[in-house]
């Protein structure tokens, strides 16, 4: 029978489920960055060589989760976009809820969810799984490489010869929040301007201080560390 979970009780339950999983595990969350305990779970499950698929739905991982995937032989990783479900199954068990598999969320957030077993929530978790596997099958696969991590490494380097200027990166991880929410705060306070894929200054952002700066990788705001959005 389902069982309703809140914030906590999910947190609990979605450690069980990857702990329990012996055979397949899906992990489908817009946002991406995994707390210690869930990275140690997960590293387990490889060392047993079980299948996981993570599906996430915003376009930059964060470095550290670029580095550490690169260590798990039996983790795929898809891009999937306009995704805002959040469902993790195993080859017995499945959440559905609000919680995204981001750890501010998981600690700051209220979130709700259901989990549903398929012995007690048979046809319902079927139609679950077969809906993540069909997020799967349109998402695009990724290949965790060098080249993401020295993205934002080349990032965070110029960032240190800004006179202590922050990247949106880094000032989402200053101001606690993930760094989407971040460009959306600085869109709001009309400080940048979303022009195809990329951010590019305003003339109320440079009045803030902020500068408009080329590194390897492309173009990229240094904002001011004193900014507050």
């Amino acid at each position: 029978m389902a069982k309703f979970l809140n914030t906590s009780a999910t947190t609990y339950y979605l450690e069980e489920l990857i702990k329990n999983a012996r055979e397949r595990l899906f992990l489908i969350s817009p946002y991406l960055k995994l707390n210690d305990r869930i990275k140690e779970l997960l590293e387990d499950k490889n060392r047993m060589k079980i299948d996981i698929r993570i599906v996430y739905g915003k376009s930059e991982l964060q470095p550290a989760e670029a580095s550490w995937l690169k260590t798990l032989n039996y983790v795929r990783t898809s891009y999937c976009q306009n995704l805002h479900a959040k469902c993790y199954i195993s080859e017995n068990e499945c959440i559905i809820t609000s919680l995204n598999l981001y750890e501010f969320s998981q600690v700051n957030n209220n979130e709700m969810g259901i989990l549903l077993t398929r012995d007690d929530d048979g046809k319902v978790y079927q139609d679950a799984y077969e809906e993540a596997q069909r997020i799967i099958r349109i998402s695009e696969e990724v290949k965790i490489s060098l080249d993401v991590v020295n993205k934002d490494n080349s990032e965070n380097t110029e960032n240190h010869q800004q006179n202590n200027g922050l990247t949106t990166t880094k000032l989402a991880e200053k101001l606690g929040i993930d760094r989407a929410e971040c460009n959306k705060r600085l869109c709001e306070a009309g400080l940048q301007e979303l022009n195809g894929k990329n951010y590019f200054l305003t003339e109320k952002g440079k009045q803030s201080g902020a500068t408009l700066k080329k590194g390897q990788f492309g173009y990229f705001i240094v904002w001011s560390a004193d900014l507050v959005v």
